[in-house]
């Protein structure tokens, strides 16, 4: 496994957008620990659950596809689209997004000002949401994180700096090492990683694999593709710098 630490990309100026969401991705992870017993209803309500989304419906109590109770999400449960990129299903689910927005996201921030790297990591997590319900449209089971949306900025991250040298916790059986390795050949990896286990998911079921590894895909083409749309002429000048 490879496990980034940091990166050795300075940039031009401070990233208040990728500070701003991880802030807010804490906030709201602190609220939940402040929930108690009612942290399932707040998940089962502002999570997002494929089918509700397919189906135009906002799902309450028991459903009998599983074990779950559901509870009222927003007015509009298309929002939850939005709700569910804040909400996180754990301390480490938490700090592994978040670490990756850390490390990637103030790149990406930087190519692209502000407000569009706001707009690009919306747009990435919404695209990673339909990625994951086209692969399982009937699934009444949340799907909540950040991993979508973040996996859009590993993209952009692998179009802008290929080259970029990423401090990285290399951990192979017995053989563990810190050492640095191109961001290309590192995002690539986790690429792969993804695709394999999403095709695996399918003999099993989305459900059962507890990943929606097809939000993490869906997300990470889209962060491709985004990037080479906002910032294409600032994808040239960084060629010709290099």
């Amino acid at each position: 496994m490879l496990f980034p630490l940091r990166d050795s990309n300075p940039t031009e100026r401070f990233p208040f957008v990728t500070v701003g969401l991880i802030a807010a991705n804490a906030i709201v992870f602190v609220y939940e620990l402040m929930l108690g017993p009612g942290l399932n209803s707040f998940v089962a309500g502002y999570g997002m659950i494929p089918y509700e989304i397919t189906q135009f419906a906002d799902l309450t109590g028991g459903v009998a596809a599983g074990p779950i109770v559901h509870a009222p999400g927003p007015p509009v449960i298309q929002l939850t689209l939005l709700t569910s990129m804040f909400i996180h299903g754990g301390f480490l689910h938490l700090i592994g997004n978040m670490l990756y927005l850390w490390i990637f996201g103030n790149n990406i921030e930087d190519l692209l000002g502000p407000i569009k790297f706001l707009v690009f990591y919306l747009v990435c997590g919404l695209v990673a949401a339909l990625g994951h319900i086209l692969t399982d449209p009937g699934s009444v089971v949340p799907t909540v994180g950040a991993s979508g949306a973040v996996s859009g900025v590993l993209g952009a991250y692998l179009v802008a700096h290929p080259r970029a040298r990423v401090l990285t916790l290399v951990f192979l059986g017995f053989f563990i090492r810190v050492i640095h390795v191109p961001a290309g050949v590192l995002l690539v990896f986790w690429f792969v990683l993804q695709i394999f286990s999403g095709v695996a998911s399918l003999s099993t079921g989305v459900q059962e694999s507890g990943v929606a590894w097809f939000a993490h895909i869906g997300g990470f083409i889209a962060g491709v593709i985004l990037i080479k749309l906002l910032a294409g002429h600032r994808l040239r000048w960084l060629k010709t710098k290099t």
